[in-house]
């Protein structure tokens, strides 16, 4: 008998288990197949693309992530790209851009900030902010 969503731990839940976002009854080991394989509903941004009229994005630095996994516990829209319990990157055809991963971020600085839409992810990360010590 599995347990009840609040009581497993980040590594026992797949995409979308809190958002209840799947099409009709799932009647297959959900966990076996991949986020980007899934049946979600229509209503679901996962099946609609949200991504062209965001106006502010995430951007990832793999440098200062411990893979905590927050950022993908917390995505509303499972945007947060997974695998193995490693971050691997954003889903920006589906991010909104509501910046609650950024929020969730425990390291310092955050392994996730926000930028314009129009700057690349490689001037985001040439603009990361140095780690502060502390007291600063």
């Amino acid at each position: 008998m599995s347990k009840p969503i609040n009581e497993m731990g980040w590594d026992e839940l797949v995409p979308g288990a809190a958002l209840y976002t799947f099409d009709g009854n799932i009647d297959y080991n959900i966990a076996d197949i991949q986020p980007e394989d899934r049946m979600y509903s229509e209503t679901s941004s996962k099946s609609m693309s949200v991504g062209d009229w965001r106006v502010i994005k995430p951007v990832w630095n793999s440098e200062t992530c411990i893979d905590c996994q927050n950022c993908w516990i917390f995505c509303p829209d499972t945007s947060i790209i997974a695998r193995n319990k490693e971050m691997k990157g954003v889903d920006y055809e589906h991010c909104k851009g509501c910046g609650l991963c950024v929020s969730v971020c425990p390291t310092n600085p955050k392994s996730l900030l926000m930028f314009n839409e129009f700057e690349t992810v490689e001037d985001a990360l040439s603009q990361w902010p140095e780690k502060k010590k502390k007291g600063e």
